[in-house]
C-alpha cells in the first residue's frame, strides 16, 4: 500500500465519521474533502474541484428547479388532492394510492420535493377523517425512495454511478429506464409489504403540531395560472431524456430555463429551489471517488471483499450489505460516491462484469429503511409524523431485509456476470 493510498483511505475514513455524527453540516464536511486532497497532493486542485461542473451536477440542478415549478403551480398539489379524494374512506386504499402516486411522481421529480409536497396533504386528509398520520408517513417516505429507483433522475445515487461509469471510458451507461429493472420489483413488494405487513409495525395517534403543519400548508400562494406551462415543460424534458433526442444536462438546464422565462417561477425561487446540500455532497465525494481509484485505495479495498468470498454473488451480497449499513448512518450520495469505483475494480480483479455489482451500490444506496437519515424522505416526515428513531428501525428492517433478497435474485438475471 502506498503513501498515497493510505492517506486516500484516512481522508475517507474521516469523512465517514463527519458525516455519522454530523459534527460540521453535511456540505462543509463535503467540500473539505477535495481540500485535503489538495493539500495532501493527491489530487490537482483543478481536477479535485472540477466535479462542481460534471453533467449530473447540471442535470440535478436542472430537475430541482423543474421539480419546483411543478409544485409552485400548484399541478403536484392537485395530483395529491386527486390521489385522497379517488381513496375515499378506505385506509388500505389511500396507502396503497398514495404509496403508488408518490413513487411514480419521485422516478421523474425529485424524491424530497415529491414527498415534502405530500406530506401537507396526507396530514390533513388523515386528520379530517380520525386516522392518525404515523400510520400514512412512513409508507409514503419508502414508497419515494423505491419510486427514485425506477430511473436515472429519480435519485442521486443513479447520477452518481453513471457519472462514475462516463469517467471510466471503459463502459457505457444505464439508460433512462435500465434502474427500473430491478427498481419496479422492489417497487411493488416495497407497497405489497406495507398494505400487508408494515403497517401493523407503525405507531398510532396524532402528533402534536399536525393540524398547525397542515394550516400553514394550506395558506402558500400558487401559481395555477401556469400550471399547464409547468406541465408542458416537464413532459418535453421528460420525453426528450428518455428518447435521446436531447441530451440529458441540455434538457434538464433548458427545462429549468423555460420555467422562469415563462413565469412558473421567479429566478428566485428557482435558486431556492436547489438542494445546495445534494450539489456540494455530490461534488465533494466525486473527487474522493477518484482519489481512491488513483491512489490505488479502491484496488485495495477491492481485494479486501475479493478474498473473503467464493463467488460474484457473495462479493455482490457484500457489496450491497456494506453500501446499505453506511448509508442508513450516511449520506446516500456520499455512499454511492465512495463505492462505485470500488465496484468497478472489484469486477475487473475477478474478470466479470461491473454492471451488477454497480445496480447493487445503487438500489443498497436507495433502499434505506432503518433510519430517519438514511434517505431525504425519511427525514421529511420524521418531525410532522413524530416518529421516533425504533420507528423507523421497527417497520424498516423486514423491508430492508426482503430488499437485499430479491435484489440478489433479480440483479443477476438483468446484469449477468459475464
Amino acid at each position: 500500500m502506498t503513501i498515497q493510498a493510505i492517506i486516500a483511505l484516512v481522508i475517507l475514513l474521516v469523512a465517514i465519521f463527519l458525516f455519522f455524527t454530523e459534527i460540521f453540516p453535511l456540505p462543509v464536511t463535503a467540500m473539505l474533502v477535495p481540500i485535503a486532497l489538495s493539500l495532501t497532493g493527491i489530487l490537482e486542485p483543478s481536477e479535485a474541484f472540477s466535479y462542481f461542473g460534471d453533467r449530473w451536477v447540471v442535470i440535478f440542478m436542472g430537475m430541482f428547479i423543474i421539480s419546483s415549478a411543478m409544485f409552485k403551480t400548484g399541478f403536484a398539489s392537485q395530483i395529491g388532492d386527486m390521489t385522497v379524494k379517488v381513496a375515499g374512506n378506505s385506509k388500505f386504499g389511500l396507502m396503497i394510492l398514495v404509496m403508488l402516486v408518490l413513487g411514480l411522481m419521485s422516478a421523474l421529480l425529485s424524491n424530497t420535493g415529491a414527498t415534502a409536497v405530500f406530506v401537507p396533504v396526507v396530514v390533513a386528509v388523515c386528520l379530517s377523517s380520525d386516522r392518525s398520520p404515523k400510520t400514512m408517513l412512513m409508507p409514503m417516505a419508502f414508497a419515494s425512495s423505491l419510486g427514485g429507483t425506477l430511473t436515472v433522475i429519480g435519485t442521486p445515487p443513479n447520477g452518481i454511478i453513471n457519472s462514475v461509469l462516463n469517467e471510466s471510458t471503459k463502459y457505457s451507461e444505464f439508460g433512462f429506464f435500465e434502474f427500473g429493472r430491478v427498481g419496479i420489483f422492489l417497487f411493488i413488494i416495497g407497497i405489497l409489504y406495507m398494505v400487508l405487513i408494515g403497517y401493523k409495525l407503525l405507531p398510532d395517534g396524532v402528533p402534536e403540531g399536525s393540524h398547525g403543519f397542515s394550516n400553514n400548508h394550506s395558506s402558500e400562494q400558487l401559481r395555477s395560472d401556469k400550471m399547464w406551462v409547468g406541465l408542458l415543460i416537464f413532459l418535453f424534458v421528460v420525453i426528450s431524456m428518455a428518447t435521446g433526442i436531447i441530451d440529458l444536462q441540455v434538457a434538464a438546464m433548458l427545462g429549468a430555463m423555460l420555467t422562469i422565462v415563462t413565469g412558473c417561477l421567479t429566478i428566485d425561487e428557482a435558486f431556492n429551489s436547489i438542494s445546495w446540500t445534494t450539489v456540494f455532497l455530490f461534488a465533494g465525494m466525486l473527487s474522493m471517488s477518484q482519489a481512491i481509484e488513483d491512489t490505488g485505495a479502491a484496488l485495495l479495498i477491492a481485494n479486501m471483499i475479493a478474498n473473503v468470498s467464493v463467488s460474484p454473488l457473495i462479493v455482490l451480497a457484500v457489496l450491497f450489505v456494506t453500501t446499505a449499513l453506511l448509508t442508513n448512518f450516511m449520506s446516500n450520495t456520499a455512499t454511492a460516491a465512495v463505492f462505485a469505483p470500488i465496484g468497478i475494480t472489484i469486477a475487473e480483479s475477478i474478470h466479470v462484469s461491473p454492471y451488477p455489482f454497480l445496480m447493487a451500490i445503487a438500489i443498497a444506496s436507495s433502499c434505506c429503511f432503518i433510519t430517519p437519515i438514511a434517505t431525504p424522505p425519511n427525514t421529511i416526515v420524521l418531525g410532522p409524523a413524530g416518529y421516533s428513531f425504533k420507528d423507523y428501525f421497527k417497520a424498516g428492517w423486514p423491508l430492508q431485509l426482503i430488499t437485499f433478497i430479491v435484489s440478489m435474485i433479480i440483479i443477476p438475471i438483468f446484469f449477468p456476470f459475464n
